[in-house]
């Protein structure tokens, strides 16, 4: 035997499967494709539905990232807004038998598979083929410790909980978790789909048989939340946020489109920190009278703005006015990080307050469901860097016409927000900053997410 020939490096073969939204896919695709920029030695399957892959399948990645598909759930992405306790109980139930054949069929054999930890399926079907499972929470760490704790509120009467009478009174009893409202945490944790947060809750006693966790998380903006998380477990955490496209901000900006002044360049023409970005994501629906409502409101400001509008792009150009710009898509994160850009109005989804904050940018919250009431709340309470649109409740927006907020008071506050020489502006713009170096100093060579990426993919792949 020829002892200077090298042998040849075992492949990692991650297989990753997000829960079938845009905002578990992003982040572990972003997390993927990190993962193969610091190794050659690991492939990537990324499993996603029919549908998703006719959404995704033809975007930019790695040929170290394969998509692989299986059949989709009922109700379809396309309409679990409308029905998000029937979408969960479909990806809970009909994702799992497809998915072990799936991993059946797959070259090379899979070393570990990277999941979604809502799916509460994954673990057990790993565990039976003897492959490492690191779960993946999208979510905040302080989301995950309300799930991982929620038994506290049976323990103190507060489920099912009274929003009506008992919305504005406040939890501190929850690990980790600085003082909440009950209003601020999401609808099904205060006793409002019950099935969908029992799904969630069995998924939640799979972990402890799990391989690691990741969390999409920066543990300088989440310490004390980790540290508690880290004691009460005995498998390894990982945080490894910002789970956002940062490393695509440096490329080559899009050209213009048709001859037409594109997005980019009209920020390019705009006064630093003048204009209002706003996107209330991508599939939580917003009823008509409170999107005339806001678009009344800027009229009447006369304040910059660039606002993802989706399906309603034409109708809200004519209601705007001519100070900003309105359209279907855009990127995101690079439209955070323009030196014109000044503020947010943003639903708080976990993926675009960690864009924000990335972009250093303050916040008008303005959440719709899920985990966005406590997102809103950890930027407006724990970190000071925003305000919200509603003080008296979350979930506005979402088609109850007694929650829709009137334009008087959305111009109001987008006036107040966007002043930048008052001293309540400035104080939140220089907070904001301080989040934005530390986001920038995690992923940097020896921060902290940087280190735990390293970790983690010497966990997975056996490397000394």
């Amino acid at each position: 035997m020829d002892s200077s020939r090298a042998e040849p490096t075992k492949v990692c073969h991650v297989v990753a499967m997000a829960s079938p939204g845009r905002g578990h896919i992003n982040p572990m695709m972003n997390l993927c494709k990190l993962l193969v920029s610091k190794s050659k030695n690991i492939l990537v399957t990324f499993v996603v539905t029919e549908e998703w892959l006719g959404f995704i399948g033809s975007e930019a990645k790695p040929d170290s990232i394969r998509f692989s598909s299986i059949p989709n759930v009922v109700p379809s992405e396309r309409v679990r807004g409308a029905d998000i306790s029937g979408f969960a109980e479909a990806v809970m139930t009909q994702l799992e038998a497809p998915f072990e054949r799936l991993l059946d069929r797959l070259e090379p054999s899979p070393s570990v598979i990277l999941a979604d930890i809502f799916l509460r399926w994954v673990v057990g079907v790993g565990n039976l083929r003897n492959i490492k499972v690191s779960l993946f929470c999208p979510t905040s760490a302080s989301m995950f410790s309300i799930y991982q704790h929620f038994h506290l509120f049976e323990q103190n009467g507060d489920f099912p909980v009274n929003l009506l009478e008992k919305g504005m009174e406040r939890v501190d009893y929850i690990p980790g978790v600085s003082s909440t409202r009950f209003v601020d945490f999401p609808p099904h944790v205060a006793g409002a789909s019950p099935r969908t947060l029992h799904r969630i809750l069995e998924a939640f006693t799979w972990l402890v048989q799990a391989h690691c966790l990741i969390f999409t998380s920066i543990y300088e903006l989440e310490p004390h939340t980790i540290d508690v998380l880290r004691a009460e477990f005995s498998i390894p955490l990982y945080t490894v946020g910002p789970a956002i496209p940062f490393f695509q901000v440096g490329e080559k900006l899009s050209p213009s489109i048709d001859g037409k002044l594109n997005y980019l360049e009209w920020l390019d023409c705009q006064p630093p920190n003048s204009v209002l970005y706003i996107s209330l994501g991508s599939f939580m629906p917003v009823c008509s009278a409170q999107m005339d409502e806001i678009a009344a409101g800027l009229k009447k400001t006369g304040v910059r703005f660039i606002w993802v509008a989706r399906g309603e792009t034409e109708r809200l150009k004519e209601e705007c006015g001519d100070k900003g710009l309105v359209v279907p898509w855009c990127e995101q994160l690079r439209v955070l990080c323009h030196d014109s850009v000044g503020g947010f109005l943003s639903h708080c989804g976990w993926n675009s307050v960690q864009e924000g904050i990335f972009g250093g940018v303050p916040f008008l919250t303005f959440p719709l469901a899920f985990d966005q009431g406590h997102n809103s709340k950890v930027v407006v309470e724990d970190w000071k860097v925003g305000w919200r649109v509603n003080k008296n409740n979350n979930n506005v927006g979402a088609g109850e016409d007694n929650l829709v907020i009137k334009r008087e008071e959305i111009a109001d506050l987008v006036k107040r927000f966007m002043d930048l020489e008052s001293d309540e502006g400035k104080e939140m713009r220089r907070k904001v900053r301080q989040l934005q170096k530390i986001s920038h100093g995690a992923i940097a060579e020896g921060g902290s997410s940087e280190t735990n990426i390293n970790a983690f993919i010497r966990d997975i792949a056996n490397i000394k």
